[in-house]
Parts: structure tokens; sequence; C-alpha cells
């Protein structure tokens, strides 16, 4: 009799994660994020422009998060990484998200877009985790060197997401991807889902509604991630089991 196959999992979370925890998506109608041009408040052009209304946007964003909490979703995953830890098989988990509500379910994700609870000094390169200073009016010094203004540590639209080549290894050699909540428009995350396909995984995806990377031979199911991933898990510990 052969030994049970090692799963390797790699998990996907995007914007529909959050918001059922009520963390707002950014992305909205128009390409607008919660009203603003994408151009106003995500790129290093309108940081350079206009700091403050950047540093405002933000900070308004990092002090909501006191305000929600994990969910379902959130918690599911976690209670799903630490039994395949049990059991002898990998997992990873990769979110586009920048708040750190995985963190506070247990988890320690990869954070391809970066983290607004951690602020970062252009100059020296410092990185703080930093929940408490959340005055939108205020910006705060680095304690390493004295610049005047650290700058939220997330990953603007015409800057490099973070963790490109760790991901891509995992994807590549990973037996199970599933995304959860994205909207396969924000490249080049959204290539991951190909990536898997083409080296042999089998492919989920967890939605609202159809992402535009959605292929046929992929499993959809459609929902609210609080509803459906902890009934996913459970059923995938079964499955393998």
């Amino acid at each position: 009799m052969s030994p049970p196959r090692r799963v390797e999992l790699v998990v996907l979370t995007g914007a529909g994660i959050s918001a059922d925890s009520g963390v707002r998506t950014f992305r909205g109608a128009g390409g607008l994020w919660e009203g603003r041009r994408i151009e106003d408040v995500a790129t290093p052009r309108a940081w350079a422009r206009d700091p403050a209304f950047v540093w405002r946007f933000y900070q308004e964003r990092r002090a909501g998060l006191c305000a929600v909490e994990p969910n379902p979703a959130h918690h599911a995953l976690a209670v799903l990484e630490a039994e395949l830890a049990r059991r002898g098989h990998g997992f990873a988990l990769v979110t586009q998200n920048v708040d750190d509500l995985h963190e506070r379910a247990g988890s320690a994700p990869l954070h391809v877009h970066g983290s607004i609870v951690h602020l970062r000094c252009e100059a020296c390169g410092a990185r703080v985790r930093d929940v408490e200073h959340v005055d939108p009016e205020r910006f705060v010094p680095c304690s390493a060197c004295g610049q005047e203004r650290l700058r939220p540590d997330v990953v603007w639209f015409e800057e490099v997401p973070r963790h490109l080549e760790e991901v891509d290894a995992l994807v590549v050699r990973c037996t199970h991807f599933v995304a959860i909540g994205t909207s396969g428009l924000v490249w080049p995350v959204a290539g991951l889902l190909a990536t898997a396909r083409e080296h042999g995984a089998t492919t989920v995806v967890m939605a609202l509604e159809a992402p535009e990377n959605l292929v046929r031979g992929d499993v959809f199911l459609s929902g609210r991630a609080a509803e459906i991933v902890p009934a996913w898990t459970e059923a995938f510990l079964r499955e393998i089991d």
C-alpha cells in the first residue's frame, strides 16, 4: 500500500474575505478607491505631490482597523493551517489585503501588497508596526534616522508586489490552489491561478461572482467567504484524511 500523498496547499485571499469583517473594499465603480481616484491616493507620484492628502486617506483606514475583527473565514484558515501541519502537509497563505485580520486570527500570511499596520521610512528603510499613531493630520517621524515622515508600508500602483519569487515557487509545486475573494484583475498576482493550473494543481475559487481569471476546470464556489470558507475547509480535511 503506497503512503498517502503529501498535500501542498496555497491559499490566496483578496478583498472579499475582509469585506465580511466590515472592511470596505478599495476598488469601486469607475476604478475609484472609496471615491478617490487611484492616481490621487495610491501611487508614488501622489505621495510626492500631496503627502498630506495621501496620509489622511491611509490614516483613516488604519484607524478603522480597531473597529473590525477576523470573521469565520479567517479563523477557519488558521485552523486549517494548524491541522495540515499536524498531519504533515504543507500550507502557505498569500494575501493581497493590507489589513492584519489574518494575523489576528492566528495565521502568518505573505502580504504581497504590504500592510497598513506597518509604516516604513523611505530614507533609511526602517519598518515599524504602528497602530497607535493614527492622527490623520500628524505625520509619524522615523525614530531610527529622524526623517520627518514615514509612509504607509503598502505597495502602491507602479510599485512591485512583494514576495513574488517565493510565492511563485510555492504555487509551482502546490497540489491545491485556492483563491478566496479575489477579483482576478490585479496583476501579477491574478496570474497565480493560471500558474497553479498549468502545473497540475487542483484549483478552487470562492467569491460572490466569478472572477476575471476563472476558467472551465476550476472549481467555483459562489457565496460570502465567511459562510463558504469554513464549510470548504472542513470538507477538504475530510477529503485528504
